[in-house]
């Protein structure tokens, strides 16, 4: 399978319906504007269907009972160090 691999259960729904992955430390990613979210209110884990609604609208690559396959999302702005 291609494309980055993340536990199933850090990608799930919020309550307003925007589908997520969580990179730890409270760290959301909006996978489908590729939008990191200062906070959200968990929804629900995502279904089956669900999940292959996103890998036919190309926004995750597959997935199986254990991962969701993410394609490439924007990395976040880092402030450099002089």
């Amino acid at each position: 399978m291609t494309g980055t691999p993340v536990d199933r259960e850090w990608v799930y729904a919020l309550e307003d319906g925007r589908t997520v992955v969580e990179w730890g430390e409270g760290t959301l990613q909006d996978i489908m504007t590729g939008d990191f979210l200062p906070k959200g209110e968990f929804g629900h884990e995502l279904l089956n269907h669900e999940l292959e609604n996103l890998r036919v609208a190309g926004y995750i690559e597959d997935f199986d009972s254990r991962k969701v396959y993410l394609r490439p999302l924007p990395e976040r702005k880092r402030t450099m160090l002089d």
